[in-house]
């Protein structure tokens, strides 16, 4: 026997009344981001035992100023040496990998990642990010910036130096500053900020990061004259005795390379070098008010920041024909504009180094920016001794197009050098354009004579 409609209404009735509370119930809260992984400081570098690299600092914001510090290597150190054992390749990397987590934990330092970059043994930035996968690094880096939402960055002083001057150094840099003016640009790596559908369940679409903008970018640097980096930023001595250990922070230092014992091939007198450094960091960038020298924790505060977007790129202006060093000399060049790191245009003249002997590379680009053809006379400039393919001659050039010059030069060995200069003084080389004459265009390489394992 069919009801009346009239039978469903108390039905109807309860029922939205149920549904109206429902929606009067207070609505569960959104999970705030992990206290576990915040980081006041996240370092950025490429080996295990980089971190030694601006360990004095750590050491007094970690035990001395209660900061919390969090690190990403770049690679694992698949290709380096091992002082201790037969260990190579991917079983390096394992041993390395743990001997940085067990050195970082000395302070206290657990939040610490790895990317997976090859260790590439180089001086060139541009081979280091080709290794490194340039893209996925930097996504993850993101990624990780935003996880661990740091106030600041501290990474390798992206610059061509000379020194160790390892490019996997040089490209953990890169990466570090294009992180840091990333991770608060919300249409970069847009999964990341997606909120998932179901933070409960599995395998969800959608990360659940949020945007983050850090304050400050510090650069620290491993050149072998490093002193051109005093008064960009503060120093921090090994001397100085840690207020909570009563001991140098030499002596912390020491205790942190203890771990890093596949690294540690060389003697205590340079092990005591490394340890007793003076580390001279340089400011990069300031999202706040800051002094230059100023500790690194001046005038950070605690609240977040708005994204600060870098610059709007644009390409140098050229006219008429030039001459200038092209590979990573000319990468750096654009980079520092992209990203408004004024402080860099100036700070690393070219340079490179290398032991006596071995050969040097320098890419030139010749440039002719006018709308008619011309015939360019290239002619270099060499102390007495190197040998090998300069690039003298004459070259011919389309309107508005750029010839790519590869160089090839042998350095003299030392004893044969006629100026007699010291192994580490710098030699300079210079090559000069000229159309019908005239000097059009001119580039220099400044070039240490000290080698230190890495090749171009």
């Amino acid at each position: 026997m069919n009801k009346s409609p009239l039978t469903w209404i108390p039905v109807i009735g309860l029922f939205l009344v149920c549904l109206g509370s429902a929606f009067g119930q207070a609505t569960p809260a959104v999970p705030a981001p992990d206290e576990r992984y915040k980081a006041d400081i996240l370092v950025i570098v490429a080996h295990p035992d980089d971190d030694t690299g601006v360990s004095t600092y750590l050491a007094k914001a970690v035990l001395d100023e209660g900061k919390r510090v969090a690190v990403i290597f770049t690679n694992r150190g698949n290709s380096g040496p091992n002082a201790v054992g037969m260990e190579q390749s991917k079983s390096l990397a394992d041993v390395r990998e743990m001997e940085a987590r067990r050195s970082l934990a000395t302070l206290g330092i657990t939040n610490v990642w790895f990317l997976r970059g090859q260790d590439t043994p180089t001086q060139d930035v541009l081979h280091s990010l080709e290794t490194l996968g340039h893209g996925e690094a930097l996504e993850e880096t993101v990624r990780l910036i935003r996880l661990t939402r740091p106030e600041v960055v501290l990474t390798w002083m992206p610059a061509y130096v000379a020194g160790e001057n390892h490019g996997d150094h040089q490209a953990s840099g890169v990466v570090a500053v294009e992180g840091f003016d990333l991770a608060g640009n919300v249409t970069a790596f847009p999964a990341q900020l997606t909120a998932p559908r179901w933070h409960g369940g599995i395998g969800n679409y959608g990360e659940g990061l949020q945007p983050w903008q850090p304050k400050k970018l510090y650069f620290f640097s491993d050149a072998s004259h490093p002193e051109f980096l005093k008064g960009h930023g503060p120093t921090y001595l090994a001397s100085d005795i840690s207020r909570t250990k009563k001991v140098s922070f030499s002596d912390i230092n020491r205790a942190l390379w203890k771990d890093y014992a596949t690294q540690i091939d060389f003697g205590d007198k340079v092990l005591s070098y490394y340890i007793n450094m003076p580390e001279y960091l340089v400011l990069g960038k300031s999202l706040i008010p800051a002094e230059t020298e100023a500790d690194v924790w001046a005038g950070v505060g605690n609240k977040p920041i708005a994204y600060v977007p870098p610059p709007q790129y644009q390409e140098t202006p050229r006219t008429g024909i030039t001459l200038e060093l092209g590979g990573p000399w000319a990468f750096y060049r654009e980079f520092y504009r992209a990203h408004g790191l004024g402080s860099m245009k100036n700070l690393v003249p070219p340079q490179s180094a290398l032991g006596e002997s071995n050969q040097l590379w320098v890419p030139l680009l010749l440039r002719n920016d006018t709308p008619a053809a011309a015939n360019i006379t290239v002619s270099a400039d060499v102390p007495a001794g190197w040998s090998g393919i300069k690039r003298d001659g004459i070259y011919h050039l389309e309107p508005n197009s750029v010839y790519p010059i590869q160089v090839f030069l042998t350095a003299p060995p030392v004893s044969n050098q006629n100026s007699a200069p010291t192994q580490s003084a710098p030699q300079m080389l210079t090559w000069t354009a000229t159309k019908d004459g005239a000097e059009v265009g001119k580039a220099g390489l400044s070039v240490s004579m000290e080698f230190n394992g890495v090749p171009q």
